[in-house]
């Protein structure tokens, strides 16, 4: 077992909780365990909101809709869209915002790591599914709504392209993951925002200045809640932005070395229930 860490800066009234969900709130089996859905239930009755923070599409947020309780609001694609869970079991959850990647951002990148890492395939993540080249890997959970390059996608005359792209996906055969995002990074500079959350090679390419964080961030002010008033959670690169920018975070003992660095706190692994630890002890302190 892991054990906690408590972290550095701690809220003294925290007002949300901002939770990565694979490998840090779902269990592997993508359970979510009765331990948690109790934490979750008892930090909002307590008045504290839980956003579920990921880089997951609306459409796979099924696992957690039933645990939202009363906001129903998520935060998806890595903070490409907020979404609100509530529906009636027949309808889709409804975008409440959506910042796309735009088409010309999107092919410049698509080129760029063409040419900086050949053997690369590509997906395009939007609104309304996944469509991706025909060497793209089956990685997903649902059937690509088209097959083609990546370039014919995201043609302004392609189907589907009155549907805003709110992230595009790039696979590689055989660089290691971080060695991938490094050189991704590099090539693709602030043209836009490039991480991952896989464990495989699969980078995630979002709008310039689009992270967990930013969306995080315009969520909590329209709420008049403060960086200092927030405990986040998470476990990969993608959440790095997230923890630094929360007044208190804590990484999950499964968690990648870099987000161990960046996190103020640690926790004990997904399995563990890490979340649901530190939020019994956040509201035992209250």
């Amino acid at each position: 077992m892991t054990s906690a860490t408590a972290p550095r800066r701690v809220p003294a009234v925290p007002r949300l909780i901002a939770t990565d969900l694979d490998g840090t709130l779902l269990r592997d089996d993508k359970s979510v365990s009765e331990r948690t859905v109790a934490a979750l239930a008892a930090a909002e009755r307590a008045g504290i909101e839980v956003f579920f923070v990921t880089g997951r599409p609306a459409r796979w947020m099924d696992v957690v809709s039933d645990h939202v309780h009363g906001h129903g609001l998520a935060i998806c694609g890595n903070g490409a869209a907020v979404v609100d869970l509530r529906h009636d079991g027949a309808g889709a959850p409804r975008f409440i915002k959506v910042r796309p990647v735009e088409r010309e951002t999107a092919l410049d990148v698509v080129g760029t790591l063409r040419a900086a890492a050949p053997g690369t395939s590509f997906a395009v993540e939007r609104t309304c599914g996944i469509q991706h080249e025909p060497a793209y890997p089956p990685l997903h959970m649902d059937p690509a709504l088209s097959i083609a390059t990546a370039e014919k996608l995201l043609d302004a005359a392609a189907a589907e392209a009155d549907e805003p792209v709110l992230k595009i996906l790039a696979f590689h055969p055989e660089l290691s993951p971080d060695a991938f995002l490094g050189l991704a990074r590099a090539a693709v500079g602030p043209r836009a925002e490039v991480t991952r959350s896989s464990p495989t090679a699969l980078l995630e390419i979002s709008a310039p200045g689009v992270s967990k964080a930013s969306t995080l961030a315009l969520c909590c002010a329209e709420r008049g809640i403060s960086a200092e008033e927030v405990v986040a959670f998470g476990d990969m690169p993608n959440d790095i932005e997230m923890l630094s920018w929360a007044g208190a975070s804590y990484a999950m003992g499964n968690a990648h070395p870099a987000v161990l660095a960046a996190a103020s706190g640690r926790t004990e692994s997904n399995n563990e229930d890490g979340v649901a630890a530190v939020i019994e002890r956040i509201l035992e302190g209250r």
